[in-house]
């Protein structure tokens, strides 16, 4: 397989220890991450050969990240360095009936100067079998947008795979471009969709509900819309509270539609980066597997990061696939 190519911001996380608030300790942990970054290492730890592209501050705190990724055996031969800080997300982790809440510190980051002269896409795609965005690169930064936008044209003049993730999150698009139009004009650079009823909906000006049958005539209005987008994939989650999840996924592909059964999930110790883990999952799923099992991989591996600390899915592909055969007790291996 080629090599795959995710671009996009490298944040750091800050979180006080356990399910507390900030007021209540003095003691925090770090991790690093970015939703771009999560799919990254996640494929990497499956045993993909991953190149991440980022802009990271040129300081020990960019080294320490580079450092990190270069762990997981992710490429950062192409990341540029910044004067400009890395940027820096608060997280305090809910618990039961107590949401998780977040605040950036991105504004003025090394990742928001970034601009298509910062990358040589032709060095950076050379090897490149795949590349994956997702919408929050584009809401960032007119400089983030046409980087990712260059990157793009090029992946498909090469006749490379793209899978798009457009999460829509209304608070980032401050800098003057339209969403909608925006995301629009990338998705027809684009082959596979990974998202749900939202997410087309808010390209598509549609009103479709969450039925099956209205996310399958979604789903071949979007591939209409889109003629390069092949199949769609959906990850659906069902919160009974902050601490109990289930989760499920479906798909589209053009011909046929299938769902996986729930998984449950119930005690979430993690739930930042799982929709990315679902994506890392899918795109090694579709390499490896038929559209069904890396459908059903995906799911897996998004139930599964959920008991892992931090932004990051650790599992690896045995893990994964125990999951899909049954292996949810728990039970301790000796």
């Amino acid at each position: 397989m080629g090599q795959i190519i995710t671009f996009g911001e490298v944040l750091m996380r800050i979180s006080p220890r356990g399910n507390k608030k900030f007021i209540q300790s003095n003691l925090v942990e770090f991790y690093f991450g970015g939703t771009e970054l999560n799919v990254g290492v996640s494929i990497s730890n499956f045993g993909g050969n991953v190149r991440h592209i980022s802009a990271v501050s040129n300081d020990f705190i960019g080294d320490t990240a580079i450092s990190y990724l270069n762990k997981f055996g992710v490429d950062t031969s192409k990341i540029v360095r910044s004067q400009r800080p890395l940027g820096v997300y608060f997280l305090e982790v809910g618990a039961v009936m107590r949401a998780s809440t977040i605040s950036y510190n991105r504004s003025h980051s090394s990742f928001s100067e970034i601009k298509p002269t910062m990358v040589d896409w032709s060095q950076a795609l050379s090897d490149g079998d795949w590349m994956h965005w997702t919408g929050i690169t584009p809401a960032l930064t007119q400089g983030a947008y046409e980087t990712l936008k260059e990157g793009l044209l090029l992946a498909r003049e090469k006749g490379m795979q793209v899978s798009a993730d457009p999460t829509y999150r209304s608070g980032l698009w401050k800098y003057g471009n339209d969403p909608k139009e925006t995301l629009t004009e990338l998705l027809h650079l684009s082959t596979i969709f990974i998202g749900g009823i939202n997410e087309i909906n808010e390209v598509l000006g549609t009103e479709f509900s969450y039925s099956n049958e209205d996310f399958i005539e979604a789903s071949k209005l979007l591939m209409e819309t889109f003629p390069s987008i092949e199949k769609v994939f959906d990850k659906i989650r069902t919160s009974l509270n902050s601490s109990w999840h289930k989760i499920r996924a479906r798909m589209w592909n053009g011909k046929a539609f299938k769902e996986t059964e729930d998984l449950d999930i119930t005690h979430v110790i993690d739930r930042i980066g799982t929709g990315d883990a679902f994506a890392a999952g899918l795109i090694y799923g579709l390499q490896h597997f038929d559209d069904c099992k890396a459908m059903e991989f995906a799911s897996a591996a998004c139930a599964l990061k959920h008991t892992y600390q931090g932004d990051v899915n650790y599992a690896n592909v045995n893990e994964v696939e125990a999951i899909l055969e049954g292996g949810v007790t728990g039970r301790l291996k000796r």
